[in-house]
């Protein structure tokens, strides 16, 4: 442990939380920026990085996320259980819909940090863009996995969630307590949730929960597609039916 008290895994998980999807390779000097670590402290924790290959090195003397990083978190139980069980239940719900399905897990440090993370996606030629990716993350309220997650949890959860002002993410983002605590009811009611251009513009998501599954996160799966063409009737039945289908499996493997 160094002077300041931080230690060395602590220095090498923020030189790790450098790279983002706008920024999947850097140079020394702006990881230097980004960290406030001295040029020695630097190049001795990414030398460490390298030799272990948690970070690589690339052309133009810059750094990217290493294969052993990528292969340590494919160990994970999100990819092992979780993503592998669902894949063919995206698969068929794709092919019943031609849009994007996506599957998401609750990731929340604490309430007032949490946010959707993306851990299974499949989509095809004719799915419209989304801002979604693997290893991805949005917030809780402006997406349809989100709230879907968001209508599962407690009272007392869901205050702390609400301490954090929302962020608007397009004019129909929903930042009100008030306002999304009703479309949280409304979402336990029909037993699905809706999220109309609250992301992104043109956009709507229908998702639902997958239930309790011991040793998992809370999980949702869901579709993403075009205002123009949403059969909400239809794509929450599938939706609907996916989760449940995926949820049975991964209790009956416990």
């Amino acid at each position: 442990m160094d002077a300041d008290g931080e230690g060395v895994l602590a220095r090498a998980m923020r030189i790790l939380a450098c790279f983002t999807a706008d920024d999947p390779d850097l140079s020394a000097t702006r990881i230097g920026e980004l960290t406030g670590l001295s040029s020695s402290t630097l190049h001795r924790i990414l030398a460490q990085l390298v030799e272990h290959g948690l970070v690589a090195r690339a052309p133009g003397r810059r750094y990217i996320v290493g294969p052993r990083l990528w292969e340590l978190g494919e160990l994970s139980p999100l990819s092992l259980r979780l993503r592998e069980t669902a894949l063919p239940h995206m698969q068929r719900l794709y092919e019943a819909t031609g849009e994007n399905v996506h599957l998401a897990v609750l990731d929340a440090p604490s309430p007032q940090r949490a946010a959707a993370l993306y851990v299974g996606r499949v989509t095809g030629h004719s799915s419209i863009p989304t801002l979604s990716r693997m290893g991805g993350r949005h917030p809780l309220h402006a997406v349809g996995v989100g709230k879907a997650m968001l209508a599962q949890q407690s009272e007392e959860w869901l205050r702390q969630f609400f301490e954090t002002p929302l962020e608007r993410e397009t004019a129909h983002s929903i930042t009100s307590e008030i306002a999304l605590r009703a479309d949280l009811e409304a979402t336990k009611a029909r037993g699905y949730a809706l999220a109309r251009e609250e992301m992104t513009l043109g956009n709507i998501s229908i998702a639902a929960m997958i239930g309790h599954v011991r040793g998992l996160p809370p999980a949702a799966i869901g579709v993403v597609v075009h205002i123009d063409r949403a059969d909400e009737r239809r794509l929450a039945g599938l939706v609907r039916q996916a989760a449940a289908a995926l949820g049975r499996e991964l209790r009956d493997a416990r």
